[in-house]
């Protein structure tokens, strides 16, 4: 009976066991469940928020540039958009402009080997850019000896530069007359809150806050606005040094190659 009883005892606990391991594997993953709908509600919270941000700072930029004054936000904002597209011009046209300097003159070396000035001349006019446009002058007034193939390339390529600088003057006029402007508005602004305190006849925060606030507003539109062009500007600046100096040295080698082939024609 005893022993009866024993194995009663032990069946009993391996079934409790079981039993509570099956209750264990089963909420497992009711609780995998739970975390993963813990997860994605998170996430989902996070990306709220950040729409939420976003749609605030679009709404704070807004607000700021009513509060500052249209009257003065309106002509920065005017600077800079005009500033960018220009600036934005001027990049793509320079980027067009930069070819590979190296491969047009072998090119031409290759052409003036093989079928002379009038086919190194077809080579430079299927060619874009500066560069080629150079070479093609120079070849143009290869009769009239050497010396007048240096000067007109001397000649063309300062018309070269100067176009390649075109509309630079109007982007460093936007940048000088963006925080101008900036200013102007903080003596506007200032002169109002020198104004109300007159009329008041007494400092008070509140008589004095608006017009210190589109002071400082002014301020900022207006210098963020010259930073940002100041920046394309530069770029811009590079760029045209860039392809200023592959010029000169192309024309270098134009030079050189012709009197090469003057030799080779001796």
């Amino acid at each position: 009976m005893k022993k009866l009883f024993a194995y009663l005892a032990v069946f009993g606990m391996m079934s409790f066991g079981s039993v509570a391991m099956a209750q264990d594997e089963t909420a497992a993953p009711e609780s995998a469940n739970a975390e993963t709908t813990e997860v994605v509600a998170a996430e989902a919270e996070t990306e709220n928020v950040a729409a939420d941000e976003e749609v605030s700072i679009h709404k704070a930029l807004k607000q700021k540039f009513v509060e500052g004054g249209v009257g003065w936000m309106l002509p920065v904002l005017v600077c800079i958009v005009l500033g960018l597209a220009i600036s934005i011009e001027r990049i793509i046209y320079l980027t067009l402009a930069n070819s590979n300097t190296k491969k047009l003159i072998k090119l031409v070396e290759d052409a003036l080997e093989e079928g002379g000035v009038e086919k190194a001349k077809e080579v430079c006019r299927n060619t874009r850019g500066p560069v080629a446009s150079i070479f093609y002058q120079g070849l143009l007034h290869y009769d009239e000896g050497v010396d007048m193939v240096e000067k007109t390339i001397v000649s063309y390529g300062a018309v070269q530069s100067g176009q390649m600088e075109s509309g630079l003057t109007w982007i460093s006029l936007f940048i000088a007359l963006s925080p101008s402007l900036g200013f102007m508005g903080t003596v506007v602004g200032m002169i109002g809150a020198f104004d109300s305190i007159q009329k008041m006849g007494d400092i008070s925060p509140i008589a004095v806050a608006g017009g210190i606030k589109v002071a400082l507003l002014t301020t900022l539109f207006g210098l963020i606005a010259a930073v940002i062009l100041q920046v394309f500007y530069n770029y811009i600046v590079v760029k045209i040094e860039g392809i200023t100096n592959k010029m000169e040295e192309a024309s270098i080698s134009l030079t050189d190659m012709l009197v090469k082939y003057n030799k080779s024609q001796g």
